[in-house]
C-alpha cells in the first residue's frame, strides 16, 4: 500500500497538434527583451535635452531638483496646519500620505513654474 503512495499514477499523453490545425497559439509572440532595452536606451538619449536647467550662481541646476526640494519643503510646512485642525489622525498611512502630498506639490510646482 505505501509503494502505490510513493509513485504517482502515470497520466496518458495527450498527442500535440499537428502543424496545420485551426487552434490559436497558445501565446502571444513577445517583443524580445533586446528590443525593449535599446528603444528605452535610445528614448533616454533622445528626451535628455528636453529637461529644463536652470543657472544658479554660476552652476547648472537641474529645475525637477528644484521642484522637488520645493515640495518637500511645502509639505514640510504643510503638516503642522494638518496636526492642529485635527486632520492628521483621519488621513490614514501617514508616511503614504505625505509621500503623495510630496509628489503632489512637486509636480504642481512643476507645472506653474515650467510649463511651455
Amino acid at each position: 500500500m505505501w509503494l502505490a503512495r510513493r509513485h504517482p499514477i502515470p497520466f496518458a499523453a495527450t498527442p500535440a497538434p499537428k502543424s496545420g490545425s485551426w487552434t490559436a497559439p497558445r501565446y502571444p509572440k513577445r517583443v524580445p527583451v533586446l528590443n525593449q532595452r535599446a528603444l528605452g536606451a535610445t528614448a533616454l538619449l533622445l528626451l535628455a535635452g528636453c529637461d529644463p536647467i536652470i543657472d544658479l550662481q554660476g552652476t547648472f541646476f537641474p529645475a525637477w531638483l528644484l521642484c522637488m526640494i520645493a515640495g518637500v519643503v511645502l509639505t514640510v510646512v504643510l503638516r503642522p496646519l494638518f496636526v492642529r485642525s485635527g486632520l492628521e489622525p483621519y488621513l490614514g498611512p501617514l508616511p503614504l500620505i505625505y509621500t503623495s502630498l510630496a509628489v503632489l506639490l512637486t509636480l504642481g510646482t512643476w507645472l506653474i513654474f515650467f510649463r511651455t
